[in-house]
């Protein structure tokens, strides 16, 4: 995906948020780690890339319902999860939510408690997921977002920006690691926009970044041992792949010469495949089925 959004920032500050929480009573709660963007274009702009016209859409966090409602304009079923009770009070009393009807469900809890390939059966395909990711649990929810990657066909998440640039990092580069190797083991990403800190209310210390996750037409199985040869390789940086896959049961030294990768080279060198191969060679020596 392209746009002139990837090269151009945005930085429209939330001018109607205090006044619209004052309104309904509300302040941002910090335990929560609450920023909300409520400028309408940019929530337009960001449902227009999440929602695939008449599919499903599951919005985790909806906030004020700034995003919810665009998405509504668009998708055929909206489902959204929202842990704040007050927040889901507020959402439940806006005129468009009830006019939705049975094509919105607004679901009270952590997202993160839910069964998300189940809460995506409940609608029509396309199917994908979308939010504003708590920068605390931005890895756990990406990690969920991996695990249904097969279930659903894109995923637009707002993302601190130095998190979006370690996901798009290349091999060798400092801010590669294995996050990178694991998310782009299911998905390409691509970064579709940057929002400046000022877009939010409160205003966070960083900027933000949507990307979008699109699934691999042939993903990485992520199997004990591919996790498990990821995490050796970055567990220390400075160690050549000999020393940090030294625990590794199986015949390492004839798995990488036949993945063709020099064990004399460093974790962060090597590229998804050159990974997914190493697994695949220690899985076959091994008398594995999968790697």
């Amino acid at each position: 995906m392209t746009s002139d959004a990837s090269r151009r920032p945005a930085d429209t500050p939330p001018r109607s948020a205090v006044a619209l929480l004052r309104s309904l009573g509300l302040t941002a709660k910090k335990h929560f780690g609450q920023n909300f963007l409520l400028d309408r274009e940019l929530c337009k702009r960001i449902a227009a890339a999440a929602v695939p016209p008449g599919g499903t859409v599951l919005e985790i966090g909806p906030g004020l319902g700034a995003l919810t409602e665009p998405l509504l304009e668009l998708a055929g079923r909206v489902i959204a999860v929202e842990r704040d009770r007050d927040l889901v009070s507020a959402l439940r009393q806006q005129p468009w939510l009830s006019q939705a009807g049975a094509r919105v469900q607004l679901l009270e809890g952590d997202a993160l408690s839910f069964d998300w390939r189940e809460l995506l059966a409940t609608g029509p395909e396309p199917r994908s997921l979308v939010g504003n990711l708590p920068y605390l649990l931005t890895g756990r929810f990406l990690e969920r977002a991996m695990q249904i990657a097969d279930a659903v066909t894109r995923a637009v998440f707002m993302v601190q920006l130095e998190v979006a640039e370690r996901l798009m990092a290349s091999p060798g580069s400092k801010i590669y690691g294995a996050l990178t190797v694991f998310a782009r083991a299911q998905f390409t990403i691509e970064r579709l926009l940057v929002v400046r800190a000022g877009a939010f209310h409160p205003r966070p210390e960083v900027d933000s970044a949507v990307i979008v996750l699109s699934p691999l037409a042939v993903r990485q199985p992520e199997t004990e041992l591919f996790r498990a040869l990821v995490r050796g390789a970055f567990g220390t940086r400075r160690k050549t792949l000999r020393n940090a896959w030294k625990g590794m049961a199986g015949d390492v030294e004839a798995s990488a010469t036949a993945a063709g990768i020099d064990l004399g080279r460093r974790g962060e060198t090597l590229s998804v495949a050159e990974f997914a191969a190493m697994a695949r060679e220690l899985a076959a020596r091994a008398g594995g089925v999968s790697a």
